[in-house]
């Protein structure tokens, strides 16, 4: 089974909690998480409306596989439509409330509406009701968290919150729990707090103990666990270096996106790296990293727990900083440093210090503050528009102080709230805004690794690396080494990274395994855990219907084709250095392929053979 079978569904308008059953035919062609909340968002919510209004809706939901005994299965995903970007939002987060929201016997949390007042959700296993968050508001998520955890008397409840970035309406918003994992990306915080809900607080004691046959599936689990242990990535490079071994990696081979893009290799990047937060601070003779830590049933354990250097011009008189928290992973550490041209380590830790405790995506905030900072050196923002603030690449206390601001939403931080494509739309300068459907880019440069800019182009979400990873053939050779530089095959690439992706994303396990895992190692699991026949070819299925089921959506929204493309930046200027010196990414090739094999229109339209190979609804 491994489904709980139940959902909540909350009316926030007025007030009421409910229960429903699982709506299981869909669960049968959806799997869970992102693919079964996607299925019940298109049948709920039209397409075109507003994100922040009270008629859009927000799902958070759980897999089949959450909360069991499978390696990863900690899982939790928030689905909306993004108010960044207008397209279909679906944010992925670990730590351990998604295990608790399947502990407590629910699949998912439907919520409605917009509260007269903020309010917070509270789960008792079958439990639940709105309690008031007066209190919370303009509470930070740290704080919120510690307020809850005081009221309710329980260590063990977990909790999700929004800080005072998405109360300010800041639109790439996280909704972050267990103090610093996060469903990052797109604003889905932007949208929780716009319904005036401030956390959900969950506790659940009743288990996951409906598996379809638990000795085969503590035998597949068992079996996959040693092939992670096993594996030279998940097994020894994520648990000591976490994803920042990624940082010299990339940069060597010239894709590492510098100063908004502008270069392909960062010279100080070896200063923020996961070799130096390993490294002894000379100024006090410790590392920035602590300790490593792993999400729930995690083998892997590859989160950063940092500190900070209490002499550090960021914490000096912040005593409160002086702790341990959640260290750098290499997405944001990118965004923050070599995109901004800032290599100081203990900046960018505290930097992410911020991010968390006042949930906001440190890849989108990034990624606007070099904009900002391009814009700020051709003269077309001034100190005059950031109230005296010297938006300088490298600049390690503009950047500190940028973060301030857009936490609390003051000043300039406003502005940078608005995420680069606004902002550098209201300068002038829309050029310089580095997305893809209004989402800022990743850490990966596609002139140098050609899959990424057709992963970025045509993912349902806007730019975004974790909706097909071929950095994992092109970089790393998982499952098979292919040329990043080269076009050819790279549109069939993309795909089974996509409908694979959207697979595990619906199982309630994490992303990561699949460095050591193809479907082969994950369907198993599913089929022991999960009434039905879960074959390989079954789970690729779904992950298709699932990709179509987003664009569809998207379609509906109103974006068209035109939307599947890059920057000018990457189109027309080549890269300066590295191997992939004089190169452009290849998209005008690699596209009309992928539509072609996707089997949708020249323009890229879902036709009515995919639709009803797929059972899509009308």
């Amino acid at each position: 089974m491994a489904w709980t079978k139940q959902i909540l569904r909350v009316n926030l308008s007025n007030g009421t909690v409910t229960t429903e059953p699982l709506n299981m035919e869909w669960a049968n062609d959806y799997l869970g998480q992102r693919g079964l909340a996607t299925r019940y968002f298109v049948a709920e919510v039209d397409a075109t409306v507003d994100a922040l209004g009270p008629d859009n809706k927000l799902i958070m939901a759980t897999g089949p596989l959450t909360g069991t005994m499978a390696s990863t299965g900690g899982r939790y995903s928030v689905i909306t439509k993004s108010p960044l970007t207008g397209t279909i939002a679906c944010s992925n987060s670990g730590g351990f409330i998604g295990a608790e929201l399947k502990n407590a016997g629910w699949d998912m949390i439907i919520f409605e509406g917009k509260a007269p007042a903020p309010v917070y959700l509270y789960v008792e296993n079958e439990h639940a009701e709105l309690l008031p968050a007066d209190d919370l508001w303009g509470k930070s998520v740290w704080e919120t968290d510690e307020l809850i955890h005081k009221k309710h008397q329980d260590p063990q409840i977990r909790i999700c919150c929004v800080g005072r970035a998405a109360e300010a309406g800041c639109l790439y918003s996280a909704i972050v729990n267990d103090l610093h994992r996060a469903a990052g990306r797109s604003g889905v915080g932007t949208v929780m707090a716009s319904k005036n809900l401030k956390a959900v607080a969950v506790r659940g004691t009743k288990g996951v103990g409906n598996i379809k046959d638990p000795i085969r599936f503590m035998r597949e689990v068992a079996a996959q666990k040693k092939v992670l242990a096993d594996n030279a990535v998940t097994g020894a490079g994520l648990p000591k270096y976490g994803t920042q071994v990624l940082m010299n990696v990339i940069n060597e081979m010239g894709a590492l996106p510098t100063r908004n893009m502008r270069e392909v290799q960062f010279e100080n990047a070896h200063n923020v790296s996961g070799e130096a937060m390993h490294a002894l601070r000379k100024s006090d003779g410790k590392p920035n990293l602590t300790r490593n830590a792993g999400c729930f049933g995690c083998t892997i354990a590859c989160g950063r727990i940092s500190t900070i250097d209490q002499g550090h011009f960021s914490v000096a008189t912040k005593p409160e900083y002086w702790g341990n928290s959640g260290g750098l992973e290499y997405e944001a550490a990118w965004a923050l440093g070599p995109n901004t041209g800032v290599d100081d380590l203990d900046a960018l830790t505290y930097v992410n210090f911020l991010c968390n405790e006042d949930g906001f995506d440190p890849i989108s905030f990034g990624a606007t503050v070099s904009a900002a900072m391009e814009l700020f050196a051709m003269g077309v923002i001034t100190l005059e528009d950031t109230g005296g603030l010297d938006l300088s690449f490298g600049s390690a206390e503009a950047l500190v102080k940028a973060t301030e601001l857009t936490a609390k939403g003051e000043g300039f931080g406003k502005i940078l709230g608005m995420g680069s494509k606004r902002m550098c739309e209201k300068y002038g300068h829309p050029e310089l805004s580095m997305t893809v459907k209004g989402q800022e880019f990743p850490a990966y440069d596609p002139r140098g690794i050609q899959g990424m800019g057709l992963t970025y182009a045509t993912s349902n979400r806007g730019a975004c690396h974790l909706r097909s990873y071929t950095v994992s053939s092109e970089v790393l050779g998982i499952p098979i080494k292919t040329d990043p530089l080269a076009t050819d095959g790279k549109p069939e690439l993309v795909i089974a990274f996509q409908d694979a992706t959207a697979a595990v994303d619906s199982s309630g396990l994490c992303l990561f395994t699949t460095f050591a895992w193809s479907l082969v190692n994950i369907a198993p699991q599913i089929d022991a855990a999960c009434e039905g026949d879960w074959s390989v070819e079954k789970c690729a299925e779904v992950g298709a219907r699932i990709w179509n089921l987003e664009r569809d959506f998207n379609m509906r929204a109103g974006l068209t084709g035109a939307d599947d493309t890059l920057p000018k930046r990457l189109l027309k200027d080549a890269a300066n250095v590295g191997p992939a010196k004089g190169l452009v990414s290849g998209l005008d090739v690699m596209l009309p392929k992928y539509y072609e094999l996707r089997g949708w229109t020249t323009d890229g339209q879902l036709t009515e053979e995919i639709r009803n190979r797929y059972g899509l609804p009308a």
